[in-house]
């Protein structure tokens, strides 16, 4: 895979920028995209720097690897099955990588993945877990459609728990951008899999916070 530049990529998922029609699903490109990256970028190099602690950091850097692996698992998908879910959704995913690369570089940090190319990754937890899900996605396409969910599940769980580790402006307004796209990005799957009559049960998040995402519309922003 070509090295990921920074670029201004047009998205369905923003930070108090954009408005979005009611219940719309991104997954069937009913989400106007309304605001680029560069709005996110913008917000995050005019809010102060701040200290970060070495927990604080490895955060960071382990979320920026996070978002590659949904993005490098739905690029595979796409690969095989061809379906739409798995080519539209990795496009946020760039933008979630990209936000997160502006964190880095604002503070100075050293990216995981300047050129990884895909299902390579420094952290080795990741790097299992790339071909775990991708052997479990090879199934069906309903299986790939609960990776999916298990992948956005992972996410809002790892964002949660990274929320709890920093005060920085800066950074939780990354975090809070992608949870929210993890969210919707997690309706959606649900969304494909019960229109398959399959099921999933969450692993990362909780039974209650699961039904309270799925169950409810997709988040403006």
């Amino acid at each position: 895979m070509k090295k990921l530049t920074t670029k201004f990529f047009a998205f369905a998922f923003v930070i108090g920028l954009a408005s979005c029609s009611k219940n719309n699903d991104p997954i069937n490109g009913q989400v106007n995209m309304t605001t680029s990256l560069a709005n996110i970028n913008q917000t995050v190099i005019n809010l102060p720097t701040e200290a970060l602690e070495d927990a604080e950091k490895a955060r960071i850097l382990f979320i920026r690897e996070e978002e590659k692996l949904a993005y490098d698992v739905y690029q595979t998908m796409f690969d095989i099955y061809g379906v739409n879910v798995f080519q539209n959704i990795p496009n946020s995913e760039l933008s979630h990588m990209e936000a997160m690369l502006t964190i880095i570089k604002k503070y100075n940090l050293t990216d995981p993945m300047e050129t990884n190319a895909r299902g390579v990754y420094v952290n080795p937890t990741l790097q299992a877990l790339y071909t775990q899900l991708v052997s479990q996605g090879r199934v069906s396409l309903l299986a790939a459609y609960q990776v999916g969910a298990t992948i956005e599940d992972l996410d809002i769980s790892d964002l949660n728990s990274s929320l709890a580790v920093t005060n920085n402006q800066d950074v939780r307004l990354v975090y809070n951008f992608l949870n929210k796209g993890s969210r919707n990005h997690l309706r959606s799957f649900h969304k494909n899999i019960k229109n398959w009559n399959g099921t999933y049960t969450p692993i990362y998040i909780t039974q209650a916070e699961f039904d309270a995402i799925v169950n409810s519309a997709m988040e403006r922003f």
